[in-house]
């Protein structure tokens, strides 16, 4: 064992040891554990600071540290811990200093001394094992020592977990499972260590694996099997969209996975669906969530599509007619046919591309539903989808989210939504665009809270990227032929004008975008080797479109880009973007998470939907409210690591993060197409570089274009464009939702 400065002990695992004793609780995080303190170094004149997730830690606690030391500009020298070890005192001093501190609930220093001086070093075992004793001690009421008594074992079971499931989790980990389970939570990871991965949100199987197998299960145990083929059902759902996965490829993948027969495998999965935990549709098999998510999607769009009021033809030609008059215009055929469509059904899909008119269809049956009397809801999976739909329509338009009311209770990870069969929605017509972003999920959390009789309008972009999550939803209620759809393919006059939307059509159907024409809003600047792709990405994005279009380029400018990976990919653009535009600098405060260093001044975006995040607004009198979504990009604008506090600006608001919260974010001056989804900005640079096949394909490089609002500038080698443009490859999905809805 090696030793560092200030006698810090170097374990073989790279991580220094410090310990002593918690001399002071500068800040403490109630729901998470985070704590910064003072620790009394045995042989040491100056108090060192401690901080990291230290649940339950109080004044007087002998601890045991293991981590590393940093060094912060405003409070300096701190040991970041990343595990711990807690030694309860023995002797009667240390035993009282540690009542005394408060830790316990019901005791401050004057109870604790009369604690003490009644018990000595008994003190500790009378609070577990016989609180009844406690009566006896003045100020202690029967009923105040069996509280006290229950909180003592709280904290003490916490060490208990904290001790048991250190070799496996870290300490943040460990406290979502003591939250789960409480006193059990011990007992509860032995009986059946697999349920960490189906319970504990971050234990994935691989984890909750490794911590069996230390347990001394049976490779071929059947807990391990059945938890593995939920797993391959889970991950496929979570990384390829699928929501089933065809039997014989589930037995295949699930007995590579966990190295067993592929005949054992089987018959686990028989036990499975036997008990209902898995269920067998024809040959695809479904988790029990997504079978039952994809039954209730078809039946309640085939109830809405049968309880919908009939409007007289006569009356819908009528309301065209006099929206054509009142807003003189003339509607396309298809645009008059999708209008018709949408007063006729229950049910509607209308899809097209960039230019076609859909926001016309859409103002056109706003104001012919209005004239009705008809309640409209306008709403979009994301919520700068839904801004660009508030600001295109002038009426407002919420993210279903918000509309479904998002709610969490006390303790809880997950939310929920309000809105359901038993609150359903007041709208007669729900119109919901970038329809192609909602997956399984949110289309059936959607559909729960529409009430019978309503109107369902999907309006999206069906030769874009599928959804983030599980599921094909727009395609396949379009692929069933069961409900009403228009597709519009017309560019409109004033959109020819735009070789944006002229190369998305032109790359949509397999043709080759313009390249040529200088004075416009497509660019092409032709590039050797993905190093001087990048190299040209970093110049654009820093120098030469700020100086070229000056204001009008802040905080605007987004690159585009087709994989994490590569030098053209999100992680080597960000960092060299990071190290250019916000290097380090002395004053400014950054804070290393995993690998990555995150610091003020970075742009960043929110990796998924957290409705517990809190913010301020500006200009509202401190308009108070919680919520950022996946997408949300934003800077950081101040690290408080001794406050355990991050700040992010949103636009017009101000998100409170705390440092267990990093692993939401990622830096964003370079995101990938999938997340660029629903999104558009100003100017947009897509570098072509060499990447997966997979990935190099035409309704990626479709989706990324259709990102643009005012300029696109592809970087990189035309081959790449070419290849992209030839490849009509699509990500397979496996999903029975079209089937569904074809069955009679």
């Amino acid at each position: 064992m090696e030793y560092a400065e200030n006698g810090a002990a170097v374990e073989n695992d790279g991580m220094e040891r410090l310990s002593g004793v918690v001399e002071r609780i500068i800040y403490r995080n109630e729901e998470n554990g985070y704590t910064v303190c003072d620790i009394d170094v045995d042989g040491e004149s100056e108090m060192q600071t401690a901080v990291g997730i230290l649940p339950y830690v109080g004044v007087g606690d002998s601890l045991v540290l293991w981590g590393a030391w940093m060094h912060t500009p405003k409070y300096g020298r701190q040991f970041k811990a990343e595990r711990f070890e807690k030694e309860m005192p023995t002797d009667t001093a240390s035993i009282l200093r540690y009542l005394s501190s408060r830790t316990i609930k019901g005791i401050g220093p004057r109870i604790a001394q009369r604690i003490v001086e009644e018990f000595g070093e008994d003190s500790l075992d009378v609070i577990e094992n016989h609180p009844e004793w406690l009566a006896h001690v003045q100020g202690i009421s029967r009923k105040s020592a069996m509280s006290i008594s229950e909180d003592y074992k709280a904290k003490s079971g916490m060490r208990s977990a904290m001790m048991f499931f250190r070799e496996y989790f870290g300490a943040a980990t460990t406290v979502k499972i003591y939250k789960k389970w409480g006193g059990a939570a011990v007992d509860v990871a032995r009986k059946n260590p697999y349920r960490l991965c189906d319970e504990i949100e971050g234990v994935g199987f691989e984890r909750a694996d490794r911590f069996a197998m230390s347990m001394g299960a049976e490779i071929d145990g059947v807990e391990r099997l059945m938890s593995g083929i939920l797993y391959m059902l889970s991950s496929n759902a979570a990384s390829n969209g699928h929501v089933c996965l065809p039997r014989a490829k589930l037995i295949e993948g699930a007995a590579r996975l966990l190295s067993v027969s592929a005949d054992r495998v089987a018959e686990a999965l028989q036990i499975l669906i036997d008990s209902d935990g898995a269920r067998l549709r024809g040959e695809m098999v479904y988790d029990r969530r997504s079978d039952r998510q994809e039954q209730y999607i078809a039946d309640k769009l085939i109830l809405l599509e049968k309880l919908c009021a009939a409007i007289n033809i006569d009356d819908v030609n009528a309301f065209i007619a006099r929206e054509e008059k009142r807003n003189r215009v003339q509607y396309a055929a298809r645009q008059r046919k999708a209008i018709f469509d949408a007063l006729e059904n229950g049910v509607m899909i209308l899809t097209g591309g960039p230019g076609t008119g859909k926001t016309t269809v859409v103002k056109a049956l706003l104001d012919i539903f209005s004239s009705m009397d008809m309640r409209v809801a306008l709403c979009a999976p994301t919520g700068r989808a839904a801004k660009r739909l508030s600001e295109s329509t002038t009426h407002e338009a919420k993210t279903i989210h918000r509309l479904l009311e998002m709610e969490f209770g006390e303790g809880e990870e997950v939310g929920r939504f309000r809105r359901n069969e038993q609150d359903l929605l007041d709208e007669d017509v729900i119109i919901a665009d970038e329809a192609s972003m909602i997956d399984n999920s949110l289309m059936c959390a959607l559909l729960r809270a529409i009430k019978p009789g309503a109107r369902v309008i999907l309006i999206g972009d069906s030769d874009q990227l599928p959804s983030v999550g599980a599921g094909r939803v727009l395609n396949d209620i379009i692929d069933s032929g069961r409900f009403a759809t228009v597709r519009l393919d017309e560019i409109f006059r004033q959109s020819q004008q735009s070789l944006i939307v002229t190369n998305a059509h032109a790359v949509n159907e397999g043709r080759y975008p313009t390249l040529t024409v200088k004075d416009s809003d497509f660019f092409f600047l032709p590039r050797e080797t993905d190093a001087q792709t990048a190299a040209t990405v970093m110049q654009l994005y820093s120098e030469r479109l700020p100086r070229a279009y000056g204001k009008a380029t802040e905080n605007g400018i987004q690159i585009i880009t087709p994989s994490r990976k590569g030098e053209g990919g999100t992680d080597n653009l960000n960092r060299l973007l990071q190290g250019s535009l916000n290097p380090r600098a002395k004053g400014k405060r950054e804070i290393v998470f995993r690998d990555t260093v995150y610091r003020e001044g970075d742009r960043v975006m929110q990796t998924k939907n957290n409705y517990d995040v809190e913010w301020e607004q500006d200009g509202y009198d401190g308009e108070y409210g919680s919520g950022v979504f996946n997408g949300d990009i934003g800077v950081i604008e101040s690290i408080d690591t001794a406050e355990d506090e991050i700040r992010i600006r949103f636009d017009d608001r101000v998100a409170l993060y705390d440092t267990t919260m990093l692993d939401e974010l990622e830096h964003a001056w370079a995101i990938t197409v999938h997340k660029s989804q629903g999104s558009e900005y100003p100017y947009v640079i897509i570098p072509l570089y060499s990447a997966p096949p997979m990935l190099l394909c035409r309704n990626l490089l479709y989706t990324a274009i259709t990102r643009a609002e005012t300029m696109v500038i592809l970087v990189g080698k035309e081959d790449i464009l070419r290849r992209m443009v030839d490849n009509k490859r699509q990500s397979m999905r496996y999903t029975g939702l079209a089937e569904r809805l074809s069955y009679e």
